[in-house]
């Protein structure tokens, strides 16, 4: 049996570990922050204890009947995945809360570790979500990305909008990845849906001035 010291060890770590790494997703105002971490890892942890208090505690016979420890951590990391699920919002043509889901199986993953007495392995595993969170982020800031934005442009009924609308977004080099007609016949309006990519977020001022004083463009809106 896990004596009563070693229980109250690893439920304390997994409150400590998970916290941790709560708090830094806090910090960056995600929806499950310091409380949720800190709750998911303590849980797991004490999924892991009831798992090896079975196993220890079995009152069959080993040679006909065996218990796994291992099934009600399985069901446990199932369950996160629906918890992280709801942490992942889709906005536009961006998707948030990867990151944050992540996180939480992380956590749920340390706290099996530590729950298992596998210390060294949930250590080492907290040290890299930290740097990962912290460090990497800063290295991605430096990495050439593009920018993806749904821009949506209202214009009075011609054949031609598009194709002027697509040349000066090409020249100010901007790709359109996917756009979507739609046509009022009451007020004769015709309004384009562009997902379009940038490679610099200094691009977008000098694109909308100049689709803004396009004679047939009407209004325009642009999302993130």
């Amino acid at each position: 049996m896990i004596p009563d010291s070693e229980i109250v060890l690893r439920l304390l770590l997994g409150a400590l570990l998970g916290g941790i790494i709560g708090f830094e997703r806090q910090q960056h105002g995600r929806p499950a922050g310091f409380r949720t971490h800190l709750l998911v890892c303590t849980a797991s942890v004490l999924v892991m204890l009831i798992s090896e208090y079975f196993h220890f505690r079995q009152p069959f016979d080993s040679s006909y009947v065996r218990v796994d420890p291992g099934r009600i951590a399985a069901g446990a990391i199932t369950g996160i995945g629906f918890l992280g699920a709801g942490v992942i919002v889709r906005a536009g043509v961006s998707v948030h809360g990867l990151t944050t889901a992540a996180c939480l199986w992380v956590v749920s993953a340390i706290g099996l570790a530590l729950g298992g007495g596998l210390y060294l392995a949930a250590g080492l595993t907290f040290v890299i979500t930290l740097l990962a969170l912290w460090l990497l982020e800063k290295l991605e800031r430096l990495m050439p990305s593009r920018l993806y934005r749904s821009f949506t442009v209202v214009t009075e009924t011609a054949d031609a909008n598009e194709a002027a609308l697509r040349k000066v977004m090409g020249g100010h080099g901007t790709t359109v990845k996917n756009v979507a007609y739609e046509f009022n016949r009451e007020k004769r309006e015709s309004s384009y849906v562009f997902t379009i990519s940038l490679r610099d977020r200094g691009l977008l001022g000098p694109l909308l001035k100049e689709v803004a004083s396009l004679p047939f463009v009407l209004r325009y809106s642009l999302r993130t």
